[in-house]
């Protein structure tokens, strides 16, 4: 389906009337290949707004709010990585958007990772944060519906408590209290229902890793030293079996490198996407 184009439309908390949802998103810069931001579990948009300013100078830069996160509500469909996909692409049409760069942080990941293996036609380049290409394990996949056994009895504060607190790197915990608290109040804004329905679309994932050798396009991985959520050894495997991907590792960032670091970060997007426009110059 083709959706009303909008890409004369730039600003912040935009939104678009898909199939059966809204959508939320921030749409700045100009650029002939934008850039896509897909956030992580459970966050939102609002995760990118660093990168997005320090690029928009110089691309199009665009966030979006993944279906029942953020202000894209959808309160009854059972959530997928699929589905996330799926949306992906529905909204680049949306928006008249053939070919984009995409990037995503850990579930954002997982979807980059599998719009690239389903749509490789749709994407010039890769950017995976913070993320990894397997599946769950059986016991990591019983774990989170254990979890969510837990959550629809006692509410899902204990979880989110639990959560924030380890996607930080320790220092980060101690000294940086302001960006600690507003990502907290991000994932307790969240409704018990989107927390078990994105727990769900994690642990039935499909993995990507006997893909991997076939992604062609320029791609940037990044890893944080202290991701105990993702362990720096996915970043590395994922780098092993990409050809030609560049890894850069943030020593003192956790699970969220692009917040907790955002300089580092964000020269790492820059040099890379500079390497792309010297590729093709």
């Amino acid at each position: 389906m083709r959706y009303a184009m909008q890409t004369s439309i730039k600003g912040f908390d935009l939104s678009i009337e898909m199939d059966d949802f809204t959508l939320s998103y921030d749409d700045i810069g100009e650029g002939t290949i934008p850039i896509i931001f897909l956030h992580g579990f459970p966050f939102t948009k609002a995760m990118w707004s660093g990168q997005l300013n320090f690029l928009s100078t110089t691309h199009r830069v665009i966030a979006c709010d993944i279906r029942g996160f953020g202000r894209t509500t959808d309160v009854d469909a059972h959530l997928s990585i699929d589905m996330f996909s799926d949306d992906v692409i529905a909204f680049m049409d949306a928006l008249d958007i053939d070919r984009a760069i995409i990037c995503g942080l850990s579930m954002g990941g997982f979807i980059a990772l599998n719009l690239v293996k389903q749509h490789p036609e749709r994407f010039t380049a890769l950017m995976l944060c913070n993320t990894q290409c397997i599946a769950d394990t059986a016991e990591v996949k019983a774990d989170r519906y254990v979890t969510i056994d837990v959550i629809k009895a006692n509410g899902a504060a204990a979880f989110n408590e639990k959560f924030v607190h380890s996607v930080f790197h320790a220092d980060s915990l101690a000294n940086k209290k302001p960006l600690f608290e507003k990502l907290r109040s991000v994932v307790f804004a969240n409704a018990d229902h989107a927390i078990t329905r994105g727990l769900i679309a994690l642990g039935e994932r499909s993995e990507t890793c006997t893909t991997l050798h076939d992604i062609a396009i320029p791609t940037l991985i990044i890893g944080g030293r202290a991701d105990v959520v993702t362990p720096l050894v996915q970043s590395e495997f994922m780098h092993q079996h990409i050809t030609g991907s560049v890894l850069r590792v943030i020593e003192e960032a956790g699970h969220v490198s692009n917040l907790e670091q955002p300089d580092e970060f964000n020269g790492y997007v820059r040099d890379f996407l500079s390497s792309l426009v010297t590729c093709h110059s």
